[in-house]
């Protein structure tokens, strides 16, 4: 009688000064149906373990070798060094290279198959821009290294979910970026993952307008008439269950919940602060559009409490059950 192969996650810590390694050696201690590696400096793990008074015993990683399942107090390392020390709490833009250098590895491997799937703890981008690297998040640092066109950030609390039109834009930009072709293909890929990755054949999109009262028949904005609304037309007669533009405030509500799959909202601050609200510390941020399965966590860096032992690995611990999830799903 066969067994099912033993899925490989890979693991990146982040931003070395913040709550990710403390986060990596407090899931360690877990048990986890999966072989799990970190892609990071070996000394900063081990330094982090004893401030935190963990447990932890370092085992460099060989992909050419059969996953093993996760032993606790273990962890596999893809070693990376740092640039300059790590302390807690303190960003120091030399180690920029090294976050970068941990993603490019982790998807390169996730890429080639050494890997079934990326599990991201969180960056701080202003560190990373202040090294003069031009860096707007995880998804589209991501997007670019997988050579993928269209990455789509979704958040998912318990069955709520919530995709994202526009990621990481001012405010003021998000209108121009809001068009036709975007939204077509933000949609597009929506609904594809929505099918191949979750099961729903008939995926129920709910779609949130851009401006308040999705634009009050253009007395408050044109987009949903001249943008939104004839994008979703055309979509709805290849087939798409699309229900919108639909005004955001009243969208979140149970009733209008319950009869979709998935929200998409048009910029960052429309959907996520109602997603966080219903799930902080349990959700799970899922980047939807690549050829990798990658998820992280709902959070970020909190760097006042790096290395204090009150960090919370919730949702980490989802983001690692839900990729774990979308393996078994694959076709």
């Amino acid at each position: 009688m066969s067994t099912a192969p033993i899925p490989r996650l890979l693991l990146t810590p982040g931003e070395p000064a913040g709550i990710g390694p403390d986060l990596a050696v407090a899931i360690a201690q877990q048990p986890l149906a999966a072989a799990l590696a970190v892609v990071a400096d070996p000394a900063l793990l081990q330094s982090r373990a004893g401030r935190l008074g963990l447990p932890l015993r370092l085992r460099t990683l060989d992909t050419a070798a059969p996953p093993q399942p996760h032993r606790p107090g273990e962890l596999q390392v893809l070693p990376v060094d740092l640039a300059a020390p790590a302390s807690p709490g303190r960003l120091d833009p030399r180690n920029a290279a090294y976050v970068l250098q941990t993603l490019r590895l982790a998807a390169a491997r996730t890429l080639d198959g050494g890997a079934d799937a990326l599990v991201t703890a969180p960056v701080h981008k202003g560190v990373i821009n202040d090294a003069g690297v031009a860096f707007t998040g995880h998804t589209e640092f991501l997007a670019q290294l997988c050579a993928a066109p269209t990455p789509v950030m979704m958040l998912a609390a318990g069955t709520l979910r919530v995709a994202l039109a526009t990621t990481h834009l001012p405010l003021r930009e998000v209108p121009a970026a809001i068009t036709a072709s975007r939204l077509d293909a933000v949609l597009r890929v929506l609904h594809h993952d929505l099918r191949s990755r979750f099961g729903l054949p008939q995926p129920r999109i709910l779609v949130c307008g851009l401006n308040p009262h999705a634009g009050e028949g253009g007395h408050l904005g044109r987009e949903e008439i001249e943008v939104i609304g004839p994008v979703l037309e055309r979509l709805r007669g290849e087939g798409m269950q699309l229900n919108g533009p639909l005004p955001a405030d009243t969208l979140f509500t149970p009733r209008l919940l319950a009869q979709g799959d998935a929200v998409l909202a048009m910029y960052h601050d429309q959907g996520l602060p109602v997603l966080k609200h219903a799930g902080f510390g349990e959700a799970v941020n899922i980047t939807l559009g690549l050829p990798i399965i990658r998820t992280s966590v709902d959070h970020g860096t909190a760097l006042e409490l790096a290395g204090s032992g009150r960090a919370e690995s919730g949702s980490l611990g989802a983001a690692l059950r839900m990729a774990l999830e979308l393996i078994r799903a694959r076709p």
